[in-house]
């Protein structure tokens, strides 16, 4: 833990006498620690971000990637950190909202031991279908299921991944029978789909989009509650008979609990500003990211709304935290 502590001797010691609390050092880098492998989407995010918030904050800014347990040991690593607004967590929506309800015991609270700061992107996710399944649309679809229960089959990166839990809430809200297909990341698993093998996924946009263009698989529906701006004659799943559906993965950055609220709001002013820029918002989007930013409250209300939806739809799926 680093504090400002003045030294200055006996005889300015009265003169400098501050409250001990913990408080950002100019000279010190600020770190943006990335709890998965470089190289990665949410690594590229970082790395997009830091020169832009370093040009705001006027100090260094690094990016720390501290890999493991399915970003638990980075976030954990944050979450015991000094609470000077040194030490940020690049969180997502997987490690901050749907793993809390996948895993019986994570050495951090999502909520006790974080302070939000801001959004700073979104990965949307389509539901996409070989084109052998005879279907158009999200109503298609779930008609089609209804007429042949328990024929379909969806594809997911794992158990508890963002497409599984997706299928699972989709299943829910519909009412459809499908079989769930686990795969060891999302790569084979789509491999697997456009080879016919498995007819429906949820895919990322990049992804699904890629393979649209060249007609390898039909999307349907955009799993959030916003048209994908790239894809504006591409209905959300909501707008398809599923009110409130949605699955958007999000970026964003948090800070230990109990870092000083003007620390807070100077972190969230020049985040926003580096989110903001012109350079930032077409890297993101050269990559079918969407710049996205928030006040601190806002994240806050986020997180605990899909705390509570991740919750629901493990508990409604039958499966059981490890």
């Amino acid at each position: 833990m680093t504090t400002w502590l003045p030294t200055l001797g006996l005889v300015l010691a009265g003169a400098l006498a501050l409250p001990l609390q913990a408080q950002p050092v100019a000279d010190k880098p600020v770190r943006i620690v990335v709890p998965f492998a470089a190289g990665g989407p949410t690594d590229v995010v970082a790395r997009v971000l830091a020169p832009r918030l370093a040009a705001g904050l006027k100090r260094t800014v690094i990016v720390e990637n501290r890999v493991g347990a399915t970003g638990a040991i980075g976030a954990a690593y944050v979450a015991k950190s000094a609470p000077d607004g040194d030490t940020l967590l690049l969180g997502t929506s997987s490690i901050m909202a749907a793993n809390p309800n996948l895993t019986a015991s994570l050495p951090f609270d999502p909520v006790g031991d974080f302070t939000p700061i801001s959004l700073v992107a979104t990965v949307e996710n389509i539901l996409v279908v070989h084109p052998s399944v005879p279907v158009k649309s999200v109503k298609e679809l779930v008609a089609y299921a209804k007429a042949n229960p328990g024929k379909l089959s969806y594809a997911s990166s794992g158990v508890g991944s963002t497409y599984h839990l997706g299928a699972e809430m989709f299943r829910s809200m519909t009412g459809i029978e499908w079989t769930h297909v686990p795969y060891k990341g999302a790569a084979p698993a789509i491999q697997d789909v456009l080879a016919g093998h498995v007819p429906v996924m949820f895919d990322n946009a990049s992804s699904a989009i890629q393979n649209m263009k060249a007609g390898r698989v039909r999307a349907l529906g955009v799993a959030s509650l916003r048209r994908y701006p790239s894809l504006p004659e591409l209905p959300t799943i909501a707008e398809e008979g599923l009110p409130g559906y949605e699955t958007t993965i999000w970026i964003a950055l948090f800070v230990p609990s109990k870092t000083p609220a003007a620390q807070v709001q100077l972190l969230n002013r020049e985040v926003q500003a580096a989110v903001n820029s012109a350079e930032y918002k077409d890297r993101l989007q050269g990559l079918d990211m969407q710049p996205r930013v928030s006040s601190p409250q806002e994240l806050a209300d986020y997180l605990k709304s899909d705390l509570a939806k991740w919750a629901r739809v493990v508990k409604d799926a039958g499966i059981k935290p490890e």
